[in-house]
């Protein structure tokens, strides 16, 4: 009797985008769900990620419905008949009563929570937050979700630093409190793949076509 082989996964391939940058990330101050948008230089980021890979082809573009996340990816869909799909799933980190503040004022009026979060406590939750386990569940499960929606295609993912930690360390096998090595560059692409079974890194953090970006005091780009 001839033996029957299962047939390949087909693999569907993720470019995964951090938003460009904000007032906030050059502040070192914790965004969360608080809705910030690009500085000037995210802008331009943005722009230029969007030159960088406008002849790759799409399925799909989703994003964090913030409009961080939101800004980023309208300049990745210009020039495609593509909308940008919004998905509050993948959203940052809630992070409740720390969201606003930045690093020291959350250290100086929080030490205890501070800590907790530095040292990667994965089921503390600042107050009115989420924990690193549930945070961490929500990114890779609405990946994995979009994923599936699009087997064998490319789709993009535009969202945050926190999301893309998840994904690489849901990639990597990396532990949730394990000290991270990997960097979270605002406007870089990281690529995953996923073969039904489980996301593969393909390619991190690259930030080629951001090395040549010069602004001027305004935010404007030099030629």
């Amino acid at each position: 009797m001839p033996t029957t082989r299962p047939a390949a996964s087909a693999i569907t391939h993720l470019v995964v985008i951090r938003h460009g940058e904000t007032a906030w990330n050059h502040e070192l101050r914790l965004q969360g769900h608080l809705d910030v948008p690009l500085n000037a230089h995210g802008r331009v980021q943005a722009e230029a990620l969007g030159r960088a890979l406008a002849s790759e082809p799409l399925d799909a573009i989703y994003a964090s419905d913030l409009s961080r996340a939101m800004q980023t990816a309208r300049a990745l869909a210009a020039g495609r008949s593509l909308a940008v799909r919004a998905e509050p799933r993948l959203r940052e980190r809630h992070y409740g009563i720390f969201q606003g503040l930045t690093h020291a004022e959350a250290a100086e009026r929080h030490p205890e929570g501070f800590a907790a979060w530095r040292g990667r406590v994965a089921d503390w939750a600042p107050e009115g937050g989420e924990t690193l386990a549930e945070f961490h569940a929500r990114s890779v499960d609405i990946t994995l979700t979009l994923a599936r929606r699009h087997p064998g295609g490319r789709i993009a993912l535009v969202a945050h630093g926190g999301v893309l930690d998840c994904l690489y360390r849901a990639a990597s096998g990396m532990a949730l409190d394990a000290p991270r090595g990997h960097e979270l560059r605002n406007a870089s692409i990281n690529r995953l793949s996923y073969d039904s079974q489980r996301l593969t890194v393909v390619q991190w953090s690259d930030v080629t076509h951001l090395d040549a970006l010069v602004l001027d005091e305004v935010g404007r780009r030099v030629p």
